[in-house]
């Protein structure tokens, strides 16, 4: 039977009762049991990284996986539902070393990498508990027992595969380019992990002298960074552009573009006075000399001169000629390579000059620039120095200035097989398209080669062996190939793939037979979590879930990861498949405070889950959070989640008002055969709930659920509560067995019941205690979140419209109240609704019961537009000044008091049948046109009107003594339901009434309305009495149109 639910929604009581339900009952493991072994489904969880506690926006995150998890489950699905970790990586090495306080990589090696790799190790597993915790306690639903984590020989044995692959089609190789590379990781970085990753940096705006070997010149070149300069070994010039040569206050000739010489003259305040024009053409192969080759022997023993690029050289900034040093920028390397110059590249891994760069050796490259400037401005080479504030790229990790600088690293190419990435990208389907079509494609055409070696300790090794004798290249696909291959036995249950076990384990060269080593990077842990679609399945060691399930039906991460891991999924798969790891594709936005900033820890603005949950639950949280537009960024506000604990409110209140009756009635919906009896409101609700069923399933299909929690919500809230319930409140009240009581059951029993199971993927813990009281005895199912999915089917249109134009019409007459000011408990005497419309004439006689009861109204009339016209308006006629005025002259005031005192009608009559009327004036007769008159109209006083698109409204609010008792007595009513409330009594408790009204008038005209009275309050009796003998539990002074009502209730026992 269905139990009554308790009166008041508590959600941190409600929710800890049913992660206590859940766990003793094991419903997780019967949800699994259930859906074993029918239609698959494979999600494949972002793995999240595990280096701090997660906030709001990690819970979104989870929170819109669950919601889609729980809804494949209830369509029957074999949901494939393991979380994943992401556990290797600079940022943990980062995380221990400031725990042990290392400040470089030697100190790592001093300690030991087998105990920094254990220490790594251990802080992983650690963070891994504490996010897992975190995820739970959100009311996550994953197989927590069984995650799949990056560091397990299974798993990396899974990306060794891909690295096999990707050498045996000759994608994988070894090459010098400039990189991105971090100082005090002493690493490089992959171009991805650096484009999100600009921060805004002072530095020095430096305008350098370049002297022209053959001539009393100047080339100016502009450097934002000068501890390039020592490396310098060309200028660029722009081919298809003007050049000046223009003359300084101090008499230098400098050479500059043309069309950089305001911006030039503006930065540094020095006007330079133009003595000829030459085309960038001109310049190509032009020596000069590199100031500080009076400090740098190296710099001594280069040509300098001027080359050409078209590409590389912009007139939006700078002086249009560009300072070119090969081993320090992506675009100074090609043009390096171009014009085969001198590859200079004197930084070491610490960003610190190297011996070949002796006047600087040492130092570090940015605190360089002052030293550096002060030797040029020695030589008379500083033309102009300032400061500059720009975005310049730091380390994702550790947050230091990146450098760019030459460096020898492992590979992939990636534009080799970039038109097979576009191929199998347009065969997923993303929400939104335009993720796919503005965001990831884009990506894809511009994709560089993909760096994938780190020199650092905690990461999966790269499987790369290389013969001490022959070069030869070896790659480890398996361990049972390392096993294989390995100079020494080794103990399968022994292996530890990790760092630096793997480093002791020497292969034998296949070509020449001798010793091979590994090299000693890592990979790029971007590789890591990019081989997951088949790793985390531990193919290729097991094949059975792999061949079951690959590819992913369906992942969902942020919009950052364009560039991140939807890339490196579909990198690593193509190449090791040639096809695409995933099918379907959810992207959600940032995660922003209520101002629009990102949230960090430094703003003060990063928000705790567990914060908003101890004050308004976890369901509160996960309905605000899902509601957001999932493509779109969430500006979390806690205003936004107080309204959405409001609504939650709504809903439970709505579910306690029917546990309450249905429970009183012991209604049983199972047995209901009175189908005869539904009334057509009931009508309208089962076919408006097909509709929900259809938007919200479909909303989950087309991976926009959020459009079907925001229907849902507004179904259950407006439609369902606010006026469903409103309509039968009395069908419900009735006390004895009614047919049409237990019809209107029905039909809200159905609507809530099925809108229960819609909302649990959304709010699992309100769902499942809601329906421990609401159903589970009905059906005798442990869990709603073992119930199956509700079906649809295509709802009654008819039905929908009518009452859509019945609603339209009450919530504008409920407008006109307003506008009046006379609230919706006051009846009133009828309204007329004006319209041609003969479908609307039609709804409008068959809804009239409901109408009159909504309006609280006693008569529905409907007239025709002419009718109206008659009936409610009155023509005001009044003299047109300007017309009328030339003629009438003097006569003009008699003629318009004459003509206020003739009917409006009679005039019009005149004017259609004449076209023209006489007035009578004390010196004659005068003939009025209808130019000489203005014509207004306007409704009778006793009506007041207001338009719909459906026709209008007119309501007469002229009273009557009925009507002003019925008022009253509503009044009255309201108080006393009220201090049943304040008395906290049950619906069923009966109370006794006595009032002390402010006179014998008021009196009678309660004594007029005592039955309804006594029904509406469930009194058994009321008494009239003097002030001081009033009495009763509560007894309360109350005002009503200005006059005091003392009223006393008693509880009868």
């Amino acid at each position: 039977m269905i139990k009554e639910l308790p009166k008041t929604y508590e959600p941190i009581k409600a929710e800890e009762e049913v992660f206590k339900y859940w766990e003793t009952n094991q419903i997780y493991k019967k949800i699994k049991e259930k859906n074993k072994g029918v239609k698959k489904f494979y999600f494949l969880d972002g793995p999240p990284y595990v280096t701090n506690p997660i906030h709001v926006g990690t819970a979104w995150n989870k929170i819109i996986k669950d919601s889609y998890l729980r809804f494949y489950r209830m369509n029957g699905y074999d949901v494939w539902d393991i979380p994943g970790y992401d556990m290797h990586g600079l940022p943990i090495e980062v995380q221990v070393e400031q725990k042990l306080n290392f400040k470089t990589k030697k100190d790592i090696e001093n300690f030991g990498i087998d105990k920094f790799i254990n220490k790594c190790r251990e802080y992983a597993l650690e963070n891994l508990k504490i996010q897992e915790r975190q995820f739970k306690n959100l009311g996550i639903l994953m197989d927590w027992d069984n995650p799949y984590m990056t560091i397990t020989n299974e798993y990396i044995e899974g990306v060794w595969y891909f690295i096999k692959k990707a050498y045996e089609k000759g994608l994988l190789y070894k090459g010098l380019q400039v990189v991105h590379w971090c100082p005090r990781c002493e690493t490089v970085l992959a171009g991805y992990e650096v484009t999100d990753e600009y921060r805004i940096k002072e530095d020095p705006s430096l305008y350098v002298k370049f002297k022209l070997e053959d001539e009393d010149a100047y080339l100016l070149v502009w450097t934002t960074t000068p501890w390039t300069l020592p490396s310098n070994v060309a200028v660029a010039v722009n081919p298809n552009e003007t050049y000046l040569y223009t003359i300084s206050p101090n008499n230098e000739i400098i050479i500059i573009a043309k069309k950089r010489k305001e911006e030039i003259e503006k930065e540094t305040g020095i006007n330079l006075s133009v003595l000829k024009e030459i085309s960038g053409q001109e310049l190509e192969g032009r020596i000069y000399i590199n100031p500080l080759s009076e400090y740098i022997k190296i710099q001594k023993e280069i040509k300098h001169k001027v080359i050409l690029s078209e590409e590389y050289v912009s007139m939006l900034e700078g002086t249009g000629l560009v300072h070119i040093a090969p081993g320090h920028g992506k675009e100074d390397y090609d043009l390096g390579k171009r014009y085969n110059l001198p590859m200079l590249s004197p930084v070491d891994n610490n960003g610190r000059y190297t011996e070949e760069i002796e006047r600087y050796k040492g130092l570090n490259v940015f605190e360089a620039n002052e030293k550096i400037i002060e030797d040029l401005k020695k030589v008379n080479a500083v033309f102009y120095v300032g400061k500059i504030s720009h975005k310049y790229p730091h380390c994702w990790r550790c947050k230091t200035p990146l450098i760019l600088k030459l460096s020898e690293q492992w590979f992939i190419d990636v534009p080799k097989i970039k038109e097979k990435l576009i191929e199998e990208a347009m065969k997923t389907e993303w929400c939104p398209n335009f993720a796919l079509e503005n965001r990831f494609l884009p990506w894809l055409r511009g994709a560089h080669e993909w760096a994938i070696s780190r020199q650092r300790y905690w990461g999966i090794p790269l499987p790369i062996w290389i013969c001490s004798k022959c070069e030869n290249i070896i790659v480890i696909g398996s361990i049972q190939e390392l096993i294989a291959n390995s100079v020494i036995l080794i103990e399968a249950n022994k292996i530890d793939l990790h760092r630096p076990w793997i480093d002791n384990i020497e292969v034998k060269c296949n070509k020449c037979g001798n010793i091979a080593k590994r090299v000693s990077d890592v990979l790029d842990v971007w590789v890591d979590s990019g081989a997951a679609s088949w790793a985390s399945l531990n193919y290729p060691s097991k094949s059975e879930m792999f061949d079951k399930l690959f590819p992913a039906d369906l992942i969902i991460e942020g919009l950052d990861q364009i560039r991140g891991w939807f890339y490196t999924l579909l990198v690593t798969s193509v190449i090791t498949f040639e096809k695409a790891p995933y099918k379907r594709v959810i992207m959600h936005g940032w995660s922003l405070d209520e101002t629009g900033r990102a949230m960090h820890k430094s703003l003060g603005n990063v928000i705790n889950p567990d914060d908003v949950i101890s004050k308004y639950g976890r369901d509160s949280l996960r309905v605000y959070e899902l509601m957001n537009t999932t493509w779109e960024d969430l500006k979390f506000s806690l205003r936004g989640l107080q309204e959405i604990f409001k609504t939650l409110n709504i809903i439970w209140n709505t579910y306690y008002f029917a546990s309450l009756y249905m429970c009183l009635d012991k209604f049983n919906p199972l047995t209901f055969k009175e189908f005869d009896y539904l009334e057509i409101e009931d009508l309208w609700l089962l076919e408006k709930l097909e509709e929900v069923k259809k938007t919200v399933t479909e909303s989950f299909e087309k991976m926009s659920n959020f459009i079907g929690l925001k229907t849902l919500l507004d179904f259950i809230v407006n439609d369902i509560s606010r006026w469903y319930i409103r309509i039968i409140r009395k069908r419900v009240w009735v006390e004895k067995e009614d047919p049409a009581k237990n019809a209107a059951y029905y039909a809200l029993f159905k609507a809530l019941f099925e809108c229960l199971i819609l909302l649990s993927p959304y709010a699992p813990f309100m769902t499942e205690y809601i329906y421990q009281f609401f159903a589970k005895e009905l059906l005798g199912i442990e869990s709603i979140h073992l119930l199956n999915w509700p079906t649809y089917r295509e709802p009654n249109r008819k039905i929908l419209t009518e009452m859509e134009i019945v609603r339209e019409i009450v919530s504008s007459s409920f407008a006109l109240r307003m506008k009046k000011g006379i609230k919706v408990r006051k009846p009133i005497k009828r309204i007329i609704f004006v319209t041609n419309n003969n479908e609307v004439i039609t709804i409008i006689r068959n809804y009239s019961k409901l109408l009159k009861d909504q309006l609280n109204v006693k008569e529905i009339e409907i007239m025709s537009e002419e009718e109206a016209k008659k009936y409610f308006i009155v023509y005001n006629i009044k003299l047109n000044y300007s017309k009328a005025g030339p003629i009438l002259k003097d006569k003009i005031k008699e003629v318009e008091k004459v003509l206020q005192s003739i009917d409006s009608e009679r005039i019009l009559k005149e004017l259609k049948d004449k076209g023209e009327i006489e007035v009578e004036t004390s010196t004659g007769n005068v003939k009025l046109t209808s130019e000489m008159l203005n014509f207004s109209e306007n409704v009778k006083s006793e009506f007041s009107s207001i338009e719909t698109k459906y026709g209008i409204i007119f309501t007469d609010f002229t009273t009557t003594p009925e009507l002003e008792s019925e008022s009253l007595a509503r009044e009255i009513i309201r108080r006393i339901q009220v201090m049943r409330k304040i008395l906290d009594l049950k619906i069923t408790d009966k109370i006794l009434i006595f009032i002390n009204p402010p006179a014998k008038e008021e009196e009678d005209m309660l004594k007029t309305q005592l039955n309804y009275i006594l029904t509406e309050t469930q009194a058994l009796n009321i008494e009239f009495k003097s002030k001081e003998k009033i009495e009763g539990d509560l007894v309360k002074e109350w005002e009503i149109d200005d006059e005091i009502y003392l009223i006393g209730i008693k509880k009868y026992i």
